[in-house]
């Protein structure tokens, strides 16, 4: 894939994150526990993972973190999305090789998990209040487990469709 074409589907991906991820702030809490949504964002963060690389998918969450708090979070938002969204990296990133293909999905619930743990961390931070990895932990934990899958699910399936495009 030559520059040009790489540049324009990293900018098209990079898009495509932050519309999901401003749709999904809209939405409605899933379940009554501050923080916890389905993290439809990472689709492309793991899709650009898969197709581009590592740097590349890195770009994009970058990008994807920092307008995504100008557009919808502020400052405060910034700081859970940057610590969430950049140890969930590092964690795919050290783990992509170990799952591949059909275990995008696995990749993909490692990622969330790292995700809750990054964003607790800066909660606890901010509170000062230890206790809090306590009480909140286990909900979290459960709530990356499920929405990695989901979302690790729905990148496989992505991946492949657009596998299929490149083919034809």
């Amino acid at each position: 894939m030559d520059k040009t074409r790489r540049l324009t589907l990293m900018a098209m991906l990079t898009a495509a994150s932050l519309i999901i991820f401003i749709v999904e702030a809209q939405l409605p809490p899933l379940l009554p526990i501050p923080g916890v949504k389905l993290g439809l964002a990472n689709l492309i963060t793991l899709t650009a993972m898969v197709i581009l690389g590592r740097r590349e998918a890195g770009a994009i969450l970058l990008c994807r973190i920092v307008l995504g708090s100008v557009f919808a979070g502020g400052v405060s938002g910034l700081l859970f999305s940057i610590a969430g969204g950049l140890l969930s990296y590092l964690v795919m990133c050290l783990l992509k090789n170990a799952f591949p293909g059909k275990l995008l999905w696995v990749l993909s619930v490692f990622g969330a998990i790292a995700h809750n743990v990054g964003q607790l961390a800066v909660a606890v931070l901010i509170s000062g209040t230890p206790k809090l990895a306590l009480y909140y932990g286990p909900a979290l934990l459960a709530a990356g487990i499920l929405t990695g899958a989901f979302t690790g699910l729905a990148a496989m399936f992505l991946v492949k469709a657009l596998s299929k495009l490149k083919k034809s």
